[in-house]
């Protein structure tokens, strides 16, 4: 993930690796607030519609967390192992 310039003796990311990193970091903050002001106002306005729309964003989260999770593990479909960069 970071490279080595021997010339310089300094760490350095990608430039791109590290917007990419910015973006998702701040997108998902920005997700997390949203969601739980959603709810908040939910919950002020109908309590029990806001447990059902808790119960679908938990459901999708561990459905989200499962792919991943799969997609860590699983040794045998990792076709990116033999890649030069």
């Amino acid at each position: 993930m970071f490279y080595h310039n021997i010339e310089s003796r300094s760490w350095a990311i990608p430039l791109d690796r590290l917007i990419l990193i910015l973006v998702v970091v701040i997108a998902a903050a920005a997700l997390t607030v949203w969601g739980g002001a959603g709810l908040l106002a939910g919950f002020a306005v109908n309590p029990m519609i806001s447990i059902g729309i808790l119960s679908i964003r938990a459901l999708g989260a561990y459905l989200v967390f499962r792919v991943v999770s799969e997609r860590l593990n699983n040794l045998e479909e990792d076709h990116y192992d033999n890649m030069e960069n």
